[in-house]
């Protein structure tokens, strides 16, 4: 008997298929998950999440990383408060390379300020509209 015959050659993947992840992270935010592995879209947009819900001045060594938006919930919306909030969010969305965000609405609701915003995957080319709720009385934000 020949080696040829009992060689067995591995199926060829299949063109269509997702490759490897090209963004592999972890959170512990939602506990709902078996395992905390993130992977590119929903890593990116935790990385951005967690990005929003630092405050401005909290990080060691780096007053300037975070997010303005909790200090001003209970100041009334003028166009200078809106101009201060749309600047940080700009400087945040801009802090992370593999995104870029347009058509940024900040609006005031009963308990808080609304941000809406398009958020595009720069290595995907791909498009997702995000609103975050800064909400004085949980003090959270929500997708």
């Amino acid at each position: 008997m020949s080696l040829y015959n009992t060689l067995t050659l591995p199926a060829r993947p299949n063109p269509t298929q997702v490759g490897p992840q090209m963004y592999r992270g972890f959170s512990t935010v939602n506990t709902a998950n078996q395992n905390f592995a993130l992977y590119d879209f929903e890593l990116i947009k935790q990385d951005l999440l967690n990005h929003f819900y630092v405050r401005q001045g909290e990080r060691l060594m780096n007053p300037t990383f975070g997010c303005v938006i909790w200090d001003l919930l209970f100041e009334p919306l003028t166009e200078q408060v809106k101009g201060i909030i749309l600047q940080n969010i700009n400087d945040i969305v801009n802090f992370d390379p593999r995104v870029q965000a347009s058509n940024v609405l900040i609006t005031s609701y009963d308990t808080g300020i609304q941000i809406e915003y398009t958020l595009t995957y720069v290595p995907y080319n791909l498009s997702e509209n995000i609103r975050l709720k800064f909400d004085q009385a949980n003090n959270i934000v929500s997708k």
